[in-house]
């Protein structure tokens, strides 16, 4: 077995509109209800430019498959997940215009330029753009 590429993000979360307006805004994903036999009032599952459902979102109250300890109020072990992205100078002057809370990182030995912001949740994202 070769692994092929990161498939989705999975978020708890208690605000589920207000978390897929933070990815829509952000990211430019498009929301969707999840699929059956998930139900929109507890799953919005948001979509890249390929459509690919990148980031599932679940209501905190959503019966689960796998019970796990949601207390904590960061993302526990986990401490990003990193996001391939384009158009770094419009991302800075949105970020700038909402007046967010992020940092910068450049690493020109490797053509990266990153953005670090978190989620209404508390999940950090490294957004990446390679030249």
């Amino acid at each position: 077995m070769k692994l092929q590429a990161l498939d989705h993000v999975n978020i708890i979360t208690s605000d589920l509109s207000g978390s897929a307006a933070f990815y829509r805004d952000l990211l430019g994903l498009d929301i969707r209800p999840a699929p059956p036999p998930l139900k929109a009032e507890w799953a919005l599952w948001l979509y890249d430019n390929a459509g690919r459902a990148v980031v599932h979102l679940n209501h905190i109250d959503m019966p689960k498959t796998v019970q796990r300890d949601l207390s904590g109020p960061k993302t526990g072990v986990l401490h990003h997940v990193a996001f391939a992205c384009e158009g770094y100078e419009e991302m800075l002057s949105d970020l700038e215009i909402r007046e967010a809370d992020f940092q910068v990182n450049e690493l020109p030995a490797i053509g990266l330029k990153q953005v670090f912001i978190e989620d209404p949740n508390g999940v950090l994202l490294e957004l990446n753009f390679r030249s």
